[in-house]
């Protein structure tokens, strides 16, 4: 072994050791005074926890309602019938006691045929009443719609089948409950082969859906696609609703009477690829522009509603990090306050240390490493209440949380380098100190 190999490793435990024993004296300083720590540590505890607690619960959020929207499928576009507002003079009324509106087959003719993209579209007709077996009712809805409507729907076939296209052609009575609605119907009994009437009209059960996803209900009631979020559906082919219930729709509720032509309720344009959705969705609306003379359609791009949310999580993220970051910079304040406060009482003690040949770089690594493991433990403690939090949150709040691996690096990684940003002005000042004033202090 060389003379150097042993120089350098004498160095290098020597280091060790002044190391290790600041980090002992460090400890023993912050335990003298335990209460004091503790309190200064909840700062950076608050802030720790802040930052990761907020991260999940936002990025669970921005989960759901980028969820929602993808469940609508990102490359439909989803049109709707609106009834308009009443603008119609009492003579027009008088005239006509059957309200007309909403979207055609002339438009989803013109739609297919003009509009480049256009894979595949999904038209569907509704049927408000009530639906009964034997002495069971559930005010419902009857949707008539065609056999792909699960695949593009994103609805899956629980038990049973969904009705054929034979089935269509042949204008069969044939029906399909989602699982909401068979429950209600059929607590008891299986549900397929047996018979749901609406109005005179009896279908007979193939099979059971899923509902309508909840996230994608939720998205519905805020962004208005679609219209039962209760999830009670019979679905029928198109051609069977048209066929029982005709063209016109008459409701009698509670001793009134209403009509209505609509000749679609909604229709779901898929389209080839992503980015030709947008482009569509303006070729779409300018053929809705010329056909309709009032706006009794909606539109929905479920791909704009993604695009948004995503710069609304952007956002959002920036708010809550600057939220934490607040947090963390009080904490710091606190530190250095504390520190600052240390280092006047440790007066005499740095003179004494001064004096018996302790450098200026001693007495600044002391401090740092006192503020570090200050700022180190209550990042630790920080991570812990921030893991904690978001699993209180999805246990009783039973919302989605979602925890980054990076986050408690993160919030650890910055908590330290608090510690040290805000020790060093309490670490210089102990360590400019003249050591005869110090060693006087009382």
């Amino acid at each position: 072994m060389s003379f150097a190999s042993v120089i350098s490793g004498s160095i290098r435990e020597l280091s060790f050791f002044r190391l290790r024993r600041s980090v002992v004296l460090g400890i023993k300083s912050l335990w003298m005074h335990k209460l004091r720590s503790f309190l200064t540590a909840l700062g950076i505890v608050f802030g720790v926890a802040s930052v990761i607690s907020m991260l999940a619960i936002g990025e669970g959020a921005s989960f759901e309602a980028q969820q929602q929207i993808k469940d609508l499928g990102s490359q439909n576009i989803i049109l709707e019938s609106v009834k308009p507002s009443n603008t119609t003079t009492a003579g027009e009324q008088e005239r006509s006691l059957i309200l007309e509106y909403g979207l055609t087959y002339k438009d989803i003719s013109q739609i297919q045929a003009t509009v480049p993209g256009v894979e595949v579209t999904i038209p569907s007709r509704q049927v408000k009443d009530f639906l009964w077996n034997k002495s069971s009712s559930v005010d419902g809805v009857a949707l008539g719609t065609v056999p792909w409507f699960p695949t593009m729907k994103n609805r899956d076939i629980l038990r049973g089948r969904f009705f054929t296209d034979m089935e269509m052609d042949d204008r069969s009575p044939v029906c399909v409950l989602t699982a909401s609605l068979s429950r209600n119907l059929f607590p008891l009994d299986e549900p397929i082969g047996k018979t749901v009437r609406m109005q005179t009209s009896y279908f007979r059960v193939v099979g059971v859906v899923e509902d309508e996803r909840a996230i994608a209900a939720a998205e519905s009631e805020l962004e208005g696609s679609g219209e039962n979020s209760d999830g009670m559906e019979m679905m029928i082919p198109i051609t069977t609703l048209e066929d029982h219930f005709g063209e016109v729709l008459f409701k009698y509720r509670s001793g009134s009477f209403e009509a209505e032509k609509v000749e679609l309720h909604e229709v779901t344009a898929r389209i080839e690829k992503p980015e030709q959705v947008m482009p569509a969705a303006q070729a779409i609306q300018h053929i809705l522009e010329r056909n309709h003379k009032d706006v009794d359609y909606k539109m929905t791009v479920p791909l704009d509603l993604l695009q948004r949310a995503e710069r609304t999580k952007q956002i959002f993220n920036i708010v809550l990090g600057s939220i934490a970051a607040i947090s963390l910079l009080v904490g710091g304040i606190g530190i250095m306050n504390i520190m600052l406060a240390t280092v006047t009482e440790r007066t005499r003690e740095i003179g004494i240390r001064r004096a018996l040949g302790a450098k200026k770089k001693d007495i600044i690594f002391q401090f740092l490493i006192e503020t570090v493991i200050l700022s180190g433990a209550g990042g630790l403690l920080g991570v812990g209440v921030g893991l904690a939090i978001p699993m209180l949150v999805t246990h009783f709040a039973e919302m989605v949380t979602i925890i980054q691996f990076w986050a408690p690096t993160l919030a650890f990684t910055i908590s330290v380098a608090i510690g040290v940003l805000f020790g060093i002005y309490p670490a210089f000042r102990a360590a400019d100190m003249n050591p005869v004033e110090a060693l006087r202090h009382e």
